[in-house]
């Protein structure tokens, strides 16, 4: 049986290098527990992690020194240099689907086949392993399936990777002690990721939607095309009251808003927006600024 490759496990969230705590403490400001991540293989960035209750988290991550600091034509220097977040702006710099490092064939063969008979000529690159080490010393291990051309800043943010887990996922992604999933501002998991596409790209992009999720949109408010996300296993153990999926969204930019404006033209088509749900009775409405991206926060009954 193909594996279910529909379901969000995290997003990323970019920031200037040396800036990791700076930024964890930004999202404190924001209400959210941020719990420290570690240091990725390589040593070249470092993370923190907001995990929520429905079981997906935000992962916020910065390089741990500017390309300027390893010597010129050094092993360091190129992996930096050549690392997939290398060319990217600041902000939501991605997202990821739960992968299957055991699927047969493997989900990049799987998305490919999907792709080339929608006539899209986007590709997914064969898997390749990550890992970091936790600040206690643990090791974890996963393997990603990226879109090719991925590193490359026109790659954008508009296209979904894949991360399954070689070591336990619970290891990467600590939802126990329950205290780690419990924030001041109420988030109570993730309600939407809004992508953003000029209009003249809407139609191909929606296509590669379609076809990596194996599944046509439904038509949303102002002609946005909407896909409901797989909920993530475990994730009703975690919040059994939380049963609303998380959305895919696809917007073209509204022409009021000029932050919307100014991400198409810099990014064309990406990840602009990420939507949090909250508790009903908090204070948190409307949206607020990351300063590198726009978080909405949707009332848990919406």
């Amino acid at each position: 049986m193909s594996p279910s490759i529909r379901t969000l496990d995290h997003i990323v969230h970019l920031t200037p290098p040396g800036t990791i705590y700076k930024t964890a403490k930004q999202f404190r400001e924001l209400g959210f527990n941020v719990i420290a991540g570690g240091t990725h293989a390589g040593g070249l960035t470092a993370n923190s992690l907001i995990v929520l209750p429905d079981g997906t988290y935000l992962e916020l991550i910065s390089f741990t020194h500017p390309e300027s600091h390893y010597p010129h034509s050094s092993p360091s220097h190129d992996a930096r240099h050549h690392h997939q977040w290398a060319n990217k702006e600041n902000g939501w710099v991605a997202y990821a689907f739960l992968g299957a490092p055991d699927a047969a064939p493997p989900i990049s063969a799987i998305l490919n086949g999907r792709l080339q008979a929608a006539s899209s000529e986007t590709r997914y690159s064969p898997e390749v392993s990550g890992g970091r080490t936790r600040p206690d010393g643990v090791e974890i291990k996963w393997e990603l399936t990226t879109p090719a051309r991925w590193a490359e800043k026109e790659g954008g943010s508009r296209l979904p990777f894949f991360c399954g887990d070689v070591t336990p996922r619970e290891l990467r992604v600590p939802t126990r002690p329950e205290s780690n999933t419990v924030h001041p501002n109420g988030a109570q998991g993730v309600a939407h990721l809004r992508v953003l596409a000029p209009p003249c790209t809407f139609a191909a992009v929606s296509a590669e939607f379609t076809a990596i999720l194996g599944e046509a949109p439904i038509e949303g408010p102002a002609g946005a095309h909407v896909w409901l996300l797989d909920l993530l296993p475990g994730g009703a153990t975690v919040a059994p009251e939380l049963k609303l999926h998380p959305r895919l969204l696809l917007c073209e930019p509204d022409a009021s808003d000029e932050a919307e404006v100014r991400f198409v033209e810099s990014h064309g088509a990406g990840l602009f927006e990420v939507g949090v749900r909250v508790d009903e009775d908090g204070e948190k409405r409307g949206s607020s600024e990351t300063p590198f991206g726009r978080i909405a926060w949707v009332p848990a009954s919406v």
